[in-house]
C-alpha cells in the first residue's frame, strides 16, 4: 500500500531524485579537450591513486565517517573498455552522462555499491564528484559531495583562481562549479498547460530545465530535471539554501496544486487517464519505450493521489528504469530485435505489476 502522509513529507510523491555534482581539474594538466591520451592516463592513475582504496572516500555511503572497509567497497570501472550495453547501462542510471558513455578516450568512473556516489574521471573535466540521493535529500547529498571534495582536494592540487574560483573547462562552471539539482515528475502541471510557465520563471532565475537524461534529452514521462546555471560569483552554501530553501518547494507546491485542480475540475478526465495507463501496462503484449514512459507518469500520478492504493511508488520509480532498452536487454534474454524488445518491456510491466 502507498503511504501517502510519507509521500508528502518527503516530497517523494514530486521529486523522485536529488544530485549534487562538483567539477573540477587537476592543476598542471590540460583541460580534457585538450589533453593527449597518454596525459588523460596520467590524470586517470593520479585521480584513482588520490581517491582510495582507503579513507579518501570519507561520507560516501553515509552521514558520518566512513573508514577502511567502505572505501574498499569502491569499484573502478574502465569506460574504453567496457561494452556498449554495459556503458548505457551506467547512462540509464544517472550515474554517469550520455558524453562520458560515448567517449573513446582513457577515462573511468568510481561507484559506490549502493550507487548513491559515483565519480568520473576525465569526462568535460578531469574529476565530477557526483551524489544522488533518493527524494528531496538535497542538504545530505550536498554534505556528502562537500566532504568527498575536501578529502580530494587535501591530496590534489584542483586548479582554482583567487578571482575566477575552480577553473572548469566550460565557463558557466566557473566558480564554485557545483550543480544542484532535482528530478521532478510534473504531470499535472503538463496536463493543465501550466509547464512553460514553470520554463520562463527557471529561465529568469538561472536555472536549467532539463528532460529526464539531462542536457539535449527530452522531458519523457515528464520527468523533468531543474538546476541551477549560475556558478560564478556565488557560493555553494548560498545555492544550496536558495535551491533547497526556496526553489524546490515553489516547485513542488506548484505541482500540487495543479493536482488539486485536476481532481476538482477534471476528476473524470484524470481518472480515465490513470485506469487506462495501468490497464495497458497490466495487459500490454507490445510496449515501446515512450508508450511505457507515458503510461507510467498517468500511473505514478494516480499514486500519488490515491487514485491506485495497489501499487507502491516505488514499483514505478524502479520500473522507470528497468523498462530502459539497455537494462531490458541485460535482464532479458532472447532480445534480437525491435519487436523482441517491445514485447520483453511489455511482460516485465505486465509481470512487476501483477505482483501488486
Amino acid at each position: 500500500m502507498t503511504d501517502l502522509t510519507a509521500m508528502m513529507a518527503g516530497d517523494r510523491d514530486v521529486v523522485m531524485s536529488c544530485r549534487v555534482r562538483l567539477a573540477r581539474n587537476v592543476s598542471g594538466f590540460p583541460f580534457v579537450g585538450r589533453a593527449t591520451h597518454p596525459q588523460r592516463r596520467e590524470v586517470l592513475e593520479t585521480v584513482r591513486a588520490a581517491a582510495g582504496p582507503d579513507e579518501a572516500t570519507v561520507g560516501l555511503v553515509g552521514g558520518g565517517r566512513v573508514g577502511a572497509s567502505a572505501a574498499e567497497s569502491l569499484s573502478w570501472v574502465d569506460l574504453a573498455a567496457l561494452p556498449k550495453r554495459d556503458r548505457q547501462l551506467l547512462w540509464e542510471r544517472h550515474l554517469i552522462s550520455r558524453q562520458f558513455a560515448e567517449g573513446d578516450s582513457p577515462r573511468a568512473v568510481a561507484v559506490t555499491p549502493d550507487e548513491r556516489f559515483s565519480l568520473m574521471v576525465n569526462e568535460e573535466d578531469h574529476v565530477r564528484i557526483q551524489v544522488l540521493r533518493t527524494g528531496n535529500l538535497l542538504r545530505e547529498a550536498f554534505d556528502a559531495a562537500v566532504r568527498v571534495d575536501a578529502t580530494l582536494g587535501s591530496r590534489l592540487d584542483f586548479a582554482f583562481h583567487p578571482k575566477w574560483g575552480y577553473l572548469t573547462a566550460c565557463p558557466t562552471n566557473v566558480g564554485c562549479g557545483i550543480r544542484i539539482g532535482v528530478m521532478v515528475h510534473l504531470r499535472a502541471l503538463r496536463v493543465t498547460n501550466e509547464i512553460e510557465k514553470v520554463k520562463r520563471a527557471a529561465k529568469e532565475l538561472h536555472l536549467a530545465v532539463r528532460g529526464f537524461h539531462g542536457e539535449g534529452s527530452e522531458a519523457t514521462g515528464d520527468w523533468f530535471q531543474i538546476s541551477n546555471q549560475r556558478t560564478l560569483g556565488v557560493t555553494e552554501t548560498g545555492l544550496l539554501e536558495e535551491f533547497a530553501g526556496r526553489i524546490v518547494p515553489a516547485v513542488v507546491a506548484y505541482e500540487r496544486e495543479a493536482r488539486r485542480v485536476l481532481l476538482e475540475r477534471q476528476r473524470t478526465l484524470l481518472e480515465d487517464r490513470v485506469f487506462r495507463g495501468i490497464s495497458l501496462l497490466r495487459s500490454a503484449r507490445l510496449l515501446g519505450l515512450d508508450e511505457a514512459m507515458k503510461q507510467l507518469s498517468s500511473v505514478r500520478l494516480g499514486v500519488c493521489l490515491g487514485l491506485i492504493p495497489d501499487v507502491a511508488l516505488d514499483t514505478l520509480n524502479r520500473l522507470t528504469i528497468q523498462l530502459q532498452s539497455a537494462h531490458l536487454r541485460a535482464g532479458e534474454s532472447g532480445i534480437e530485435s525491435d519487436d523482441d524488445e517491445r514485447a520483453a518491456r511489455a511482460r516485465v510491466a505486465r509481470t512487476i505489476l501483477g505482483e501488486q
